[in-house]
């Protein structure tokens, strides 16, 4: 009879200690973010890498896509001219989205996000042609 009471109290427990580490790593990741200090490697969570500690294939594509986004993204001056040099940032910025949906894509195994990274690839080309002939329209290529 103790041991019936005892399970739920148990269950409870471990429920309460569990959630507390998520919360605990959650606002350590929330204080390096607010702090200025978030970077790559702190927004990797202690992922499985496969067998002789290699991160898959789909991982390895997708943060070097990432890295080659954000260099992409950093590459064009700001000019002062907002409307150029949001373009000038958006076209990579949107250039690694189709990047990473073609990961998906490659690798994913759900029909449903296969389909939204098809979606996201169509979407994102029409908006990098868009952005492509309005610089060439102003005399805005970087």
């Amino acid at each position: 009879m103790k041991t019936n009471r005892l399970l739920p109290i148990f269950s409870l427990s471990i429920g309460l200690v569990l959630s507390g580490a998520a919360l605990d790593a959650s606002a350590q990741q929330s204080g390096a973010m607010a702090n200025g200090q978030m970077n790559m490697s702190a927004t990797k969570m202690d992922m499985p890498a496969q067998a002789g500690g290699t991160p898959s294939a789909s991982t390895q594509a997708f943060e070097q896509n990432a890295a080659n986004m954000m260099k992409n993204m950093s590459a064009p001056p700001y000019t002062g001219d907002a409307d150029a040099d949001f373009v000038a940032h958006m076209i990579p910025h949107h250039q690694g989205a189709v990047d990473q949906a073609k990961v998906e894509i490659k690798y994913g195994k759900d029909p449903k996000m296969k389909a939204l990274a098809k979606n996201i690839i169509k979407a994102q080309e029409e908006e990098i042609a868009y952005m492509k002939r309005w610089q060439v329209k102003h005399h805005k290529k970087m």
